[in-house]
């Protein structure tokens, strides 16, 4: 079976989406985690941004591994690293070159084959993974996703304001959206589930109930 978690940043999804994948016994695909590490490469290797090819070019060279909660880029981990604000700045030049996006969901398609997995991102009820069984839509209001992430922010020691979190927020919402590939978008048959107000218990035992109404036998 194949659980989807798409949203906006700051909606909750990788957090819920592990809960959940712990709760149902499923395996967990941060796909989110896969273009800041292509991201994070290319910042370490000092390509151009604005020449797609270069980023491809070197996405294809990279050995990405996502493991449960731990990412892995040509075996070191990063799991820390791909989640600081820098790598978030430059991440939409991985998320927007087609060519990285074709490998990448090559990959996540793979990793899911033969597999109960529950995998989160913006584009996977859509067009990675548009068979899935049970397909989830996680949304939260613009103040509560800002003040999410400002507090994962704190405590990784990156200095913040709530201002500068939201207008990031709401800049990044509006690039997602208006990505010519892969944007942000509720798939059709997708369930949205605001996180509004709700703890991350509250939330699983939620879509934990959605995923059994959708296979019974789990």
């Amino acid at each position: 079976m194949i659980i989807t978690l798409d949203g906006p940043a700051g909606a909750g999804k990788s957090t819920v989406a592990r809960a959940l994948a712990r709760r149902l016994g499923f395996r967990f695909l941060d796909t989110g985690a896969m273009y800041r590490a292509v991201a994070l490469a290319g910042m370490r290797q000092g390509v151009d941004w604005h020449q797609p090819q270069q980023l491809a070019q070197l996405a294809e060279k990279l050995d990405i591994q996502v493991s449960g909660e731990k990412v892995f880029l040509d075996g070191e981990d990063v799991t820390e690293a791909v989640r600081t604000s820098e790598v978030t700045a430059v991440t939409r030049y991985a998320a927007d070159n087609p060519q990285v996006r074709r490998l990448l969901v090559g990959l996540q398609r793979a990793a899911a084959v033969g597999s109960d997995i529950v995998t989160e991102g913006r584009d996977q009820g859509t067009v990675v993974f548009p068979q899935a069984e049970c397909k989830i839509f996680l949304t939260a209001g613009p103040q509560e996703r800002a003040q999410r992430r400002l507090r994962d922010l704190r405590a990784q020691g990156e200095p913040a304001t709530l201002e500068e979190v939201l207008s990031a927020l709401q800049r990044r919402d509006r690039e997602d959206s208006s990505r010519a590939v892969g944007p942000l978008t509720a798939a059709p048959d997708a369930v949205q589930v605001s996180t509004d107000g709700l703890t991350v218990e509250e939330v699983v035992e939620r879509l934990a109930s959605l995923a059994r109404s959708r296979y019974p036998t789990r």
